[in-house]
């Protein structure tokens, strides 16, 4: 995997136009933005850009837009009205419906060296997602240097991230995109060992690709979660009423194999926090009973790691030189079925090793907890740091000048 790309570090900008794509999907509630990490995150790459004294021409999607409705509360106008409060200058809005039009253009034309255009959200034009030709020309006719600092949606071929480099010939990523190849991608392909990877998460069907390929690449593979019942039943548990994915039994029967044959280490509970039924709400008080990890009463399910799997698993940490995380130990939205989760990010926390969090629930995790500056890394997307984890190539990555 080509992990060596050019960055804005490798180049100056000056009087050209760039447009820069970044990921500006933030929650929206009555028109006001509820949670703007992601335009924080985005700032670096933008002021480097204003700095050279480029033409910066901003551009991102914002959720899923499907109907005409849609396009009325799905607009990136609060966002253009944010980032100039965070940047201390005008970010100029210009709204067309397709994103890219003779106005779009006159207002480029239009610019100073320094100065900074938002476009609408990409996804106004149906195409965007379908890496369509004509739409990746119009957002290429605006721009002499296209920048890519939109990891989230590095997994996806779309014009504003890959179609658009067809047609410029300078591409290259942003500092939030650099950050993300320089741990997530070489954590995975050149770590510093030991490399301990922890996996979580509900199913293992969601996580075939990624045990796969960790088992390979890690010297130990601790597995939590709803997916680890699924590996105990494989070693021939009883494990009662917890979640089972009775397809994957010999999936997992095979990965224990694999692990073992390459001389790795795969750690699975060895006591499991038990309940009598999902909690309802998820949030809701609920008792529980600790078990053994081989004595799962018929009538209970697992629910979360216990106490003598967090001293395994904090212990299998403590001496590690790289670690990666993904995917919460146990039903973590409720207090009490959290502790396996808060625990994991604790002995996180303590380690010296390079600490890599892949996005999602585990990123939330961390967050909520207070320990997001203890980590080296927490990724921004979800679903493309697992591509990256499963050894994908990213098309969005791909797409940017090797150096």
């Amino acid at each position: 995997m080509g992990l060596n790309k050019k960055s804005v570090d490798d180049i100056n900008v000056k009087g050209q136009r760039v447009l820069c794509r970044c990921d500006f999907n933030v929650p929206l509630k009555d028109g006001k933005i509820t949670d703007e990490n992601r335009l924080v995150a985005a700032l670096p790459t933008i002021k480097k850009l204003i700095a050279d004294g480029g033409k910066v021409i901003l551009c991102s999607h914002l959720g899923k837009v499907k109907t005409e409705e849609d396009k009325q509360t799905k607009t990136l106008a609060p966002v253009a009205t944010r980032l100039s409060e965070l940047l201390g200058q005008e970010v100029k809005f210009v709204a067309s419906p397709v994103v890219v039009d003779d106005t779009v253009k006159a207002a480029v034309d239009a610019m100073n060296d320094g100065d900074v255009i938002l476009l609408e959200n990409t996804r106004f034009r149906a195409e965007e997602t379908k890496c369509g030709e004509d739409f990746s020309k119009d957002l290429a006719s605006v721009a002499d240097v296209f920048v890519n600092d939109a990891f989230g949606t590095a997994h996806r071929a779309h014009c504003s991230n890959v179609g658009v480099t067809k047609y410029v010939d300078t591409c290259v990523v942003g500092y939030l995109m650099q950050k993300e190849i320089d741990f997530l991608g070489n954590a995975v392909e050149t770590p510093v060992r030991p490399f301990v990877a922890i996996l979580g998460g509900a199913k293992v069907a969601d996580k075939l690709n990624v045990i796969n390929n960790l088992i390979e690449k890690c010297d130990t593979l601790i597995i939590g979660g709803g997916m680890a019942y699924t590996f105990l039943k494989a070693k021939g548990y009883e494990i009662g009423k917890s979640l089972l994915d009775e397809t994957k039994i010999d999936y997992c029967k095979e990965m224990m194999d694999k692990a073992e044959k390459l001389g790795k280490q795969l750690l699975l509970p060895i006591d499991t926090v038990t309940i009598a039924d999902f909690p309802s709400p998820i949030d809701a008080p609920i008792d529980t009973v600790t078990v053994d990890a081989d004595k799962i009463p018929a009538d209970r399910e697992g629910a979360d790691i216990g106490p003598k799997t967090i001293a395994l698993y904090s212990d299998a940490v403590k001496n590690a030189k790289t670690v990666v995380w993904n995917g919460p130990m146990g039903i973590f939205e409720n207090p009490t079925l959290a502790t396996g989760t808060k625990s994991v990010a604790a002995a996180l926390a303590e380690t010296d090793a390079t600490t890599i969090i892949g996005g999602g629930d585990s990123a939330a995790a961390v967050n909520q907890l207070g320990y997001g500056d203890k980590m080296s890394h927490i990724s921004t997307g979800g679903g493309a740091s697992l591509e990256f984890l499963e050894g994908k190539e990213l098309p969005g990555v791909a797409a940017a000048n090797d150096k």
